[in-house]
């Protein structure tokens, strides 16, 4: 299966880049229709066993309650397909990228989004540079080197794993700036998602 882009990573950062993606559709734009979007959680996002009360303008709530919501926020835009995988091995080929999972089962994307946390990188087959997180308070974190968040040619990193701080907002808004970039290189000119008042 093919997709335009594969997010690898279902916490704040994996799932704001599937809902900003998610949300350019059905905006009469023609470039953003009929794309097509995946994202691979294996349910192990640090905000399932967060409590939070400091993220403007949502009420205090579990991490997880936060992530069900954003989920849900997803389904109702569609166009991204979530699956319970581990990817294992992330391989370029053809100007593209090819993504292999535990269990066999290969997709290939255009663009690929790394969200999945700061403990440790064990993907396979890109030749990215992994260091030690210089913002974690905690030792034995890691980061990939990127610039502007791009470590190889159309492969992101966001979150943790591109070094930022693990405060919830932080992660998201690199989720939301890398989907941005993505569908402004799909649109050939650069564009914002902003939700509008219906009609």
């Amino acid at each position: 299966m093919k997709y335009d882009v594969a997010i690898v990573g279902g916490g704040a950062s994996g799932l704001s880049c599937a809902l900003t993606l998610a949300s350019s559709q059905n905006r009469g734009w023609q470039w953003a229709e009929g794309r097509k979007y995946v994202l691979f959680d294996t349910g192990e996002s640090d905000l399932n066993k967060a409590y939070l009360k400091n993220v403007p303008g949502v009420a205090p709530t579990n991490g997880k309650d936060l992530l069900d919501v954003i989920k849900g926020q997803i389904e109702e835009w569609g166009g991204v397909e979530i699956h319970q995988k581990k990817v294992n091995k992330i391989e370029a080929l053809e100007g593209a990228y090819v993504l292999t999972c535990e269990d066999g089962t290969k997709v290939g994307a255009d663009y690929v989004v790394l969200a999945c946390g700061f403990h440790s990188f064990l993907i396979e087959g890109l030749p990215v540079e992994v260091v030690e997180n210089p913002k974690s308070p905690k030792p034995g974190r890691v980061m990939i080197k990127h610039k502007d968040f791009e470590a190889l040619p159309n492969l992101f990193v966001v979150g943790t794993l591109a070094g930022l701080s693990s405060h919830f907002t932080s992660c998201a808004g690199s989720g939301v700036e890398v989907a941005i970039e993505i569908l402004s290189r799909m649109a050939g000119k650069r564009i914002v998602i902003h939700d509008t008042p219906s009609s």
